[in-house]
């Protein structure tokens, strides 16, 4: 396969500065994008969304953490071994972290979250406006286990 290179958009800044696995939900961070590929007409229009999709790296997992199998989510023993890509934990084969976040304000290029799951300096690579028109389809399911999991994550 063709390699892939990303180019950050900017980085996070404030809110938590060590990866925590619960408690979320009412973290303040800044996004702040990078002034040298942006002006703030690429956020134009952005405060009319109250909830942002962010992709991140997960830049402090180390390449040898890299997980490409199975594992119990979390290392917790009591959790069924479960495929990397049927969980969301950040040591992924491309470090690649999705997260929904309310979105505070926009100031200049610094854009005001709550809830980002990201921690100080982590780089972001997008920046999407959520629409409920991308949300699912249809019935959503998942594994008890999972839902147990996720009760303190936000």
């Amino acid at each position: 396969m063709d390699q892939v290179i990303l180019q950050p958009v900017g980085q996070v800044v404030g809110g938590r500065t060590e990866p925590e696995d619960d408690e979320w939900g009412e973290v303040a961070a800044v996004i702040r994008l990078d002034e040298s590929q942006f002006t703030t007409d690429a956020i134009s229009g952005l405060e009319g969304y109250s909830h942002l999709e962010v992709v991140f790296h997960f830049h402090r997992v180390a390449v040898e953490k890299i997980e490409t199998g199975n594992r119990h989510p979390r290392n917790n023993e009591q959790l069924p071994l479960t495929g990397i890509f049927a969980q969301r934990g950040k040591n992924r084969p491309n470090r690649i972290g999705v997260s929904r976040c309310r979105l505070v304000k926009t100031d200049g290029l610094d854009v005001h979250v709550l809830g980002l799951d990201a921690i100080d300096g982590t780089p972001v690579l997008d920046i999407k406006p959520y629409l409920v028109e991308f949300g699912p389809r249809g019935e959503v399911r998942q594994p008890g286990w999972a839902t147990d999991l996720m009760q303190r994550y936000y």
